[in-house]
């Protein structure tokens, strides 16, 4: 019942019963010993007020014969006390007993012997507080006497009593204050978080546009609003992707599909119009161009999903090469002189894409000649791609690793471009923890640089 209780409870409540529970065994421990402490130091005053009063009855017997008694001598044989004669002792009394146990002097005849055990509290006939006891023997001319002392502990049990009453009361009203005051504070604390939790509740997919209040006070709660703000700002940018690569990928796709028909509803209104095979070379091209098209969109969705990539051991230089010798059927001049050994660690696959799509942008817009190039710097491995066409504008070197953006509309549509290469290699690299670039060629086109880390930092 408690567990539920607890796991039940709000923070405000759980806070302060654990202040004010760990605050009370401590207030509990300490004022318990406090308690005893100065009980303690009182009992030991009175213990030395009986060591210094057993003292100097012991040297006055030893020295000067048996002390007088308080009123009268009992112990003779002659009188014995009464039950009726019983006074009320004295805050400290003292007896000398025989070797019998007999009371031979006493600062009150009327008591009976008091116990010879050092150190004992006893009991008093018609005292209202115990007794502290201390004996010591004491030698008058070859008799041995037992020299007693009782003090009273009226003034401990009082002062004891007297301490007690002002922490049975200011403990209690220290800990009311105490869960008072937590209760507060924590309570202005999570105020903030209160306000968060409203907004953030009223936050859906489609008001990712809203903000929690972030507190003023630079705290944690401040800290975790800006953190939920930040979040919610990315999930408000990839939403806006998101969007707009549905849009642009339904907008692609739309594109082939249209030819298709439009050549299909042609042939079928006006048979014979098209030369023999037309159709199905237009239906092999468009649906060619759409595979394309599917292809690349899910590796770009894969990237997006952070699909796990296969690492192994790979040679950038033997991929470059690869591509050159496709690229080269093509008739355009490929210069591979500068490509050296170039070693990383990642997905060969993912890897072999970048070569190849940087490698047909090039080709896609050089005029005559493309050149390639791997080259180890510190602590990594860089390809660069250049050729020889019209180069990209500084302000667009940027744009170009964006979904669907063609710098040369017409001349990518024609060439079968997507808008997509760019965009895959850009993703591909920063999942290998690379960088890539754009620049100007000294061939006077386009220069993309890509830079990995190496397989021995891997």
């Amino acid at each position: 019942m408690a567990d539920v209780f607890w796991r039940r409870a709000s923070v405000r409540m759980r806070t302060t019963a654990a202040a004010v529970l760990v605050v009370a065994v401590v207030l509990l421990l300490g004022g318990m010993a406090l308690v005893a402490l100065v009980r303690g130091s009182l009992r030991d005053g009175v213990e030395t007020t009986a060591d210094q009063r057993v003292s100097e009855l012991v040297d006055q017997i030893e020295f000067g014969g048996l002390p007088e008694s308080g009123t009268a001598e009992v112990g003779d044989g002659d009188d014995e006390p009464d039950d009726d004669d019983e006074v009320e002792p004295d805050e400290l009394v003292w007896q000398v007993l025989g070797a019998d146990g007999a009371v031979v002097r006493s600062s009150q005849p009327l008591l009976p012997a008091l116990p010879r055990e050092d150190g004992d509290a006893v009991d008093l006939p018609e005292g209202d507080h115990r007794y502290l006891v201390v004996s010591e023997k004491a030698d008058l001319s070859g008799t041995e006497y037992d020299v007693v002392v009782a003090v009273s502990l009226e003034d401990v049990d009082e002062s004891t009593a007297a301490l007690i009453g002002p922490l049975a009361i200011g403990l209690p009203l220290l800990l009311l204050l105490l869960g008072g005051t937590t209760w507060i504070v924590v309570t202005r604390a999570l105020a903030p978080v209160e306000r968060i939790r409203r907004e953030v509740e009223q936050i859906t997919g489609d008001r990712l546009d809203r903000r929690v209040p972030e507190p003023p006070a630079q705290d944690e709660i401040h800290r975790l609003a800006q953190t939920m703000n930040q979040m919610l700002g990315r999930l408000e940018d990839s939403r806006t992707k998101q969007q707009q690569f549905v849009a642009d990928a339904s907008h692609e796709l739309r594109s082939p599909l249209a030819s298709i028909r439009q050549t299909a509803e042609v042939a079928r209104t006006h048979p014979g119009a098209l030369p023999e095979g037309e159709l199905a070379d237009a239906v092999l091209e468009e649906g060619a161009r759409m595979q394309r098209l599917v292809e690349q969109l899910l590796l770009l969705t894969r990237a997006d999903e952070g699909a796990p990539r296969r690492s192994q051991e790979v040679d950038l230089d033997d991929l470059a090469l690869s591509e050159a010798r496709r690229i080269r059927r093509t008739g355009l001049a490929v210069d591979t002189s500068a490509i050296g050994a170039g070693r990383v660690r990642g997905d060969q696959v993912a890897l072999a894409q970048v070569v190849r799509n940087l490698v047909d942008n090039a080709a896609r817009h050089a005029d005559a000649a493309i050149a390639i190039a791997v080259r180890e710097v510190d602590g990594g491995v860089e390809l660069v791609v250049e050729d020889d066409g019209i180069g990209i504008p500084e302000a667009d070197r940027q744009r170009v690793f964006e979904r669907f953006v063609r710098l040369d509309e017409a001349r990518a549509r024609d060439a079968g471009g997507s808008g997509l290469g760019l965009a895959i290699v850009s993703e591909i690299v920063a999942t290998h923890g690379g960088t890539v670039q754009v620049a100007t060629s000294p061939l006077g086109g386009a220069c993309f640089g890509v830079r990995l880390p190496a397989e021995s930092a891997s």
